[in-house]
């Protein structure tokens, strides 16, 4: 799956590729798989850079054009 919202995410926030291989732990040429839909982003990695670039990993997934990421549920606030 192409992840368009990667690199869109990535040249807002002026990053080259290799920023963003620096904060997954990875090389660059992964991380441009992962841009270019050849390589899938595990789900740690979708987290990792939702909480970067402050979004949700439904709006990373193209699921929603809302880019803020979800409150946190009131039930888990209360346990």
């Amino acid at each position: 799956m192409r992840l368009q919202r990667l690199r869109a995410l990535r040249q807002e926030h002026s990053l080259k590729q290799v920023d963003v291989a620096e904060i997954l732990k990875c090389r660059q040429p992964t991380y441009s798989d992962y841009e270019r839909g050849k390589l899938s982003l595990s789900p740690e990695g979708l987290a990792i850079l939702a909480k970067y670039y402050d979004v949700s990993v439904d709006y990373i997934l193209d699921l929603t054009d809302v880019k803020n990421p979800y409150p946190p549920s009131r039930h888990l606030l209360n346990h």
